[in-house]
C-alpha cells in the first residue's frame, strides 16, 4: 500500500472531499470541506482525486512528543503527572499524639500524596544516575539492592495510587 503525501485530495464517502494535512504511522489527517478536521485509517476506503509525490515522515507530532517526553522522564527529574486515587480525592489525614494533651494534626492528602510522588520521582532519578555512572558493576547491584528495599518500604502508600501501574515494587517473595 502506497502512502499518500500531505497535501494529496480525496474524496471520503462518508465526509465528503478533503486534502491530507498530516500523516501518522497508523492514519491520515484530513481537512474535509463539509466535515473539518478527521483522522481515518491509511487502509480506508475513499477516491483519491489528486495524489501529492512528496515524501512522507510517518512519524505524527504526536509520536515525537510522546518520545520526548519519556526521554526527559528518564534522564531529569521532570516528574509526570501522578493521580492519586478518587477515593482520598479532598481527603485529610489526621495524625494523634499518643501521649493525652496534645494537638493532632491535620493535613490534605493530596498534600501527602504529592509528597510521595516526589520521594518516588527522586528515587528513580537516583537510581538511574546510578546505573549510568563509573562505579562498579558490584558498586551498582549494591546499591540497586537498597532501592528495591526502599521501594518495599514505600508499598504501604500504594493504596492511594489511582493507578497500579504507578505503584512501588519492592523484592519480589519467592
Amino acid at each position: 500500500m502506497k502512502i499518500l503525501g500531505i497535501g494529496s485530495r480525496i474524496a471520503h464517502s462518508e465526509y465528503g472531499k478533503g486534502v491530507i494535512t498530516n500523516v501518522s504511522s497508523t492514519d491520515y489527517w484530513v481537512t474535509f470541506i463539509e466535515n473539518g478536521l478527521e483522522t481515518i485509517p491509511l487502509n480506508d476506503n475513499f477516491e483519491i482525486i489528486e495524489a501529492a509525490e512528496n515524501e512522507v515522515d510517518t512519524v505524527s507530532f504526536s509520536e515525537v512528543e510522546k518520545s520526548l517526553r519519556d526521554l526527559l522522564k528518564k534522564w531529569s527529574d521532570v516528574s509526570e503527572i501522578v493521580p492519586i486515587g478518587d477515593k482520598w480525592k479532598g481527603g485529610k489525614m489526621i495524625l494523634e499524639p499518643g501521649q493525652a494533651g496534645l494537638a493532632s494534626k491535620e493535613i490534605p492528602i493530596d498534600t501527602f500524596f504529592h509528597k510521595i510522588v516526589m520521594v518516588r520521582d527522586r528515587i528513580r532519578v537516583m537510581e538511574q544516575k546510578i546505573n549510568s555512572s563509573k562505579l562498579e558493576e558490584s558498586e551498582k547491584i549494591d546499591l540497586q539492592q537498597y532501592i528495591t528495599r526502599i521501594y518495599g518500604s514505600l508499598t504501604s502508600f500504594n493504596i492511594l495510587f489511582k493507578s497500579p501501574t504507578n505503584h512501588f515494587v519492592g523484592e519480589k517473595s519467592k
